[in-house]
This record gives C-alpha cells, sequence and structure tokens, in this order.
C-alpha cells in the first residue's frame, strides 16, 4: 500500500506542478477540464464497458450497491446533526454534506484499489460508483444541494437527466451483454483494454490539478474538521461494521471498505458551483482529505488485511 501511493502521490505531484508552471500557458483549470472530459466521454466508458461486460454480476451487485448507499446515509446524517447542533449557514452546510458523504471512489479509489489488490478490483470500485455512489450523488445530493444553495440557471434540470450520461449508458449495455452470455470480439477487446489502460493515470494527474493550497484558510478550518472524522474515520468503521452483515469475502471485503474510506469527491465542486454552495470550503476539504488519505489509507488497509 505505501509503494502503491507513493507512486499516484507522484503522478498527482505532476499535476500540482503543472498549476504553477503553466506550460505553454494552459492553466490548470482548462488543462483539467480538457482531462477529465476526453476520461468522462470516452475513456471511463471504454473501461466500464469492459470491467461489467466479462464481470460476475449477481446478488453482491446488489450487496455493494446497500453498503455503499447505506454508508453515505450515515455520513450524511453525522454530518447533518452536526451542522443543526453548531447552526452553520446553509451555504457551508450544504458544501459540508456533500464532502463529508460522497467519497472519491473512481478517481483514486480506482487507481489505489488497482494497485493494491489487482485489476479484479476495477470491477469492485466501478460497481460501488454506478450501483451506490453516482446514484445518490445525482438525485439525493442534487436535492441537497437544491435545498441549501440556489440554482445557478433559471430553469432547473429534472433529476433523471442527470443519469443521461455516457458511463451509466456503457453499464447499462455492459449489463445486457454479461446477462445475455455475449461474448466481446478478441478485437473490440484489445481497443477497450488499451482505451482503459489511461484512465488511471489521467484520473490522477487531473486530481493533482484539482488541488488548490490557495484554499486552504483559517476560517474554513472549524468547518473541515467535523467532515474530516466523519469522512476518513466514522465513515470506514460504519462501512466495516455494515459490510460484517453481508456475505462478501475474503479481499472483496477489504476493497469495499476502502473504497469508502477515500477523500472527498472532486465532482462534488462542480455542484457546488452550479448551486452556490461554499465552494472554497469544498475545494479546502478535497485538498486536506487527500493529504490525510495518504496516512489513513495504509491504516485501514492493514486493518482490513489483518
Amino acid at each position: 500500500m505505501n509503494l502503491t501511493l507513493i507512486q499516484m502521490t507522484l503522478i498527482m505531484a505532476c499535476g500540482a506542478v503543472w498549476r504553477f508552471a503553466r506550460p505553454a500557458g494552459l492553466p490548470a483549470e482548462q488543462t483539467r477540464l480538457v482531462l477529465t472530459t476526453v476520461v468522462y466521454y470516452l475513456l471511463l466508458p471504454a473501461m466500464v464497458l469492459e470491467v461489467l461486460w466479462s464481470a460476475d454480476l449477481g446478488l453482491h451487485s446488489f450487496q455493494y450497491a446497500l453498503l455503499g448507499m447505506s454508508s453515505i446515509a450515515f455520513a450524511m446524517l453525522c454530518i447533518w446533526t452536526v451542522g443543526a447542533l453548531f447552526k452553520f449557514e446553509d451555504r457551508r452546510l450544504g458544501a459540508m454534506i456533500l464532502a463529508a458523504a460522497f467519497p472519491n471512489v473512481t478517481y483514486l479509489g480506482l487507481p489505489v484499489l488497482e494497485q493494491a489488490f489487482g485489476g479484479w478490483a476495477r470491477s469492485v470500485v466501478i460497481q460501488l460508483d454506478l450501483f451506490a455512489v453516482s446514484p445518490l450523488l445525482f438525485t439525493v445530493g442534487i436535492m441537497v444541494a437544491r435545498y441549501y444553495g440556489e440554482e445557478v440557471v433559471e430553469k432547473p434540470r429534472p433529476l433523471w437527466l442527470f443519469f443521461n450520461a455516457p458511463p451509466f449508458w456503457a453499464a447499462v449495455i455492459a449489463v445486457i451483454l454479461n446477462v445475455n452470455g455475449f461474448v466481446a470480439p478478441v478485437w473490440l477487446l484489445g481497443v477497450l483494454q488499451k482505451l482503459s489502460v489511461a484512465v488511471v493515470p489521467l484520473m490522477l494527474f487531473s486530481l493533482g490539478l484539482a488541488l488548490s493550497w490557495k484554499a486552504l484558510t483559517v476560517r474554513n478550518i472549524p468547518y473541515v474538521i467535523p467532515v474530516i472524522v466523519i469522512k476518513m474515520v466514522l465513515m470506514p468503521l460504519f462501512a466495516m461494521a455494515m459490510i460484517g452483515f453481508l456475505p462478501i469475502n475474503g479481499e472483496y471485503r477489504a476493497a469495499a471498505v476502502l473504497d469508502l474510506a477515500m477523500p472527498c469527491m472532486v465532482l462534488g465542486i462542480v455542484v457546488c458551483d452550479r448551486y452556490r454552495l461554499d465552494s472554497s470550503l469544498y475545494a479546502m476539504a478535497v485538498t486536506v482529505t487527500t493529504a490525510i488519505s495518504l496516512i489513513t489509507l495504509p491504516f485501514w488497509h492493514s486493518v482490513l488485511m489483518n
């Protein structure tokens, strides 16, 4: 795990250096937008199609969804209780709920788990993301953002439109092909594998581009501390307790819990901007929890493996 995190950190550091160096005059925001767009619309759907087409889908897929949704709901309840107790401002509380509840299961979880456990862990990551985290983000998460913030555009989009995305369509196609026993042609499988290889380094590099030390402010410290405690400590503990009631065995259990122990999801910044929540607070939570995860992830990995 330590060797894996060193490699991941160095790739993220390349993105952080790009933010300061600005090669060819390209700012970090513009570079990250291009890279994440390519990943989101081409590379990630290719990986989803490759993995889920040949994955062992069944009752355990529902179990991953139950584990992810219950863990997110637990984190939401915890941070909402803290916010209600201390009467946090709506814009801050909305950002805190998103930061504490939704882990970076794909952009950081995918490379970490694949390196730590092997290629089979990609199936765990993708199922947790597509069957639990993303559906909740685009429904409950958006409703939370609307309630605590305000819509930037005049006409709000229906919640179901958020599922009209390439990774979801790739997942639907892959599941249909998988269930009906279709075998992937060798030439198509080769293309999907070559596209999938680029996902991990580009995700890590984009994550490094998204980290901004300018977001670290003393004013946000009291709001980030409960997010750190819930996201990095209580949520993994709850996931460990919850998975004890599910028939998920061996390394699959460790991989699922470790994926839910990831730091804050980067995509939440976009949601905060769209609904005018406290984006600077969310950005600080992402940066701080990502840095802390270099310590907590090896700890949780050792606990889970033992």
